[in-house]
């Protein structure tokens, strides 16, 4: 496949929201359901060690022609 043809991607990440203890991560369904409208996909989580807190990764194919 020559790089012409390469689907190039763009990524977003989402950091879930909190709950008001700032301790545990609320449901992000609504959030993920609005952005999988809009083309995004869910493909990965960052973690920091210890636990810290976590990014939901998500990636959508670049329509050329249409970059920001």
């Amino acid at each position: 496949m020559c790089a012409q043809n390469a689907t190039q991607w763009e990524y977003y990440s989402l950091r879930p929201p909190r709950e008001e203890t700032q301790k545990e991560a609320s449901d992000p369904t609504d959030k993920l359901n609005e952005l999988g409208a809009d083309g995004w996909e869910f493909v990965d989580t960052i973690e920091y060690e210890g636990g810290g807190t976590k990014y939901l990764v998500l990636k959508r194919p670049i329509e050329h022609g249409m970059e920001e």
